[in-house]
């Protein structure tokens, strides 16, 4: 029965741990639409997707009324093709242009200042 009931919240643990952290829209034609585009890759057979993703989480609310925050699903084909258009992995960031141009690529960033470089390098402060 003990072990029953562990292997039950174990794997409810696990289940809990791969649910989308935050709610990033995977609509990738909003990309172009006239509002900066900060798309995150995530791949959910992997922690850095997560770990980008729950940091920029914390930035969100100074920046989403400038910037749109996406993300690319590796598990499906859509994401893929976009992924290897963009040479995007798991953890991956692409801040595009309000007009779609591709401005700057951060490969996993590990701090908010890495990003807020990124954004104020495209003058998004």
């Amino acid at each position: 029965m003990v072990i029953t009931l562990v292997v039950i919240v174990g794997a409810g643990a696990l289940i809990f741990t791969q649910l989308p952290r935050g709610a990033f829209s995977t609509d990738l034609s909003r990309i172009g639409q006239g509002t900066p585009a900060l798309v995150v890759a995530r791949d959910i057979s992997f922690v850095a997707g997560a770990e980008v993703m729950d940091m920029l989480n914390t930035m969100r609310p100074e920046f989403s009324d400038r910037v749109e925050f996406l993300a690319v699903n590796l598990g499906n084909p859509q994401g893929q093709g976009f992924a290897r258009q963009h040479r995007m992995q798991d953890g991956t960031v692409v801040l595009f242009s309000g007009d779609g141009t591709r401005i700057g690529v951060l490969d996993r960033p590990s701090t908010q200042r890495e990003v807020r470089q990124l954004l104020g390098a495209a003058n998004i402060h």
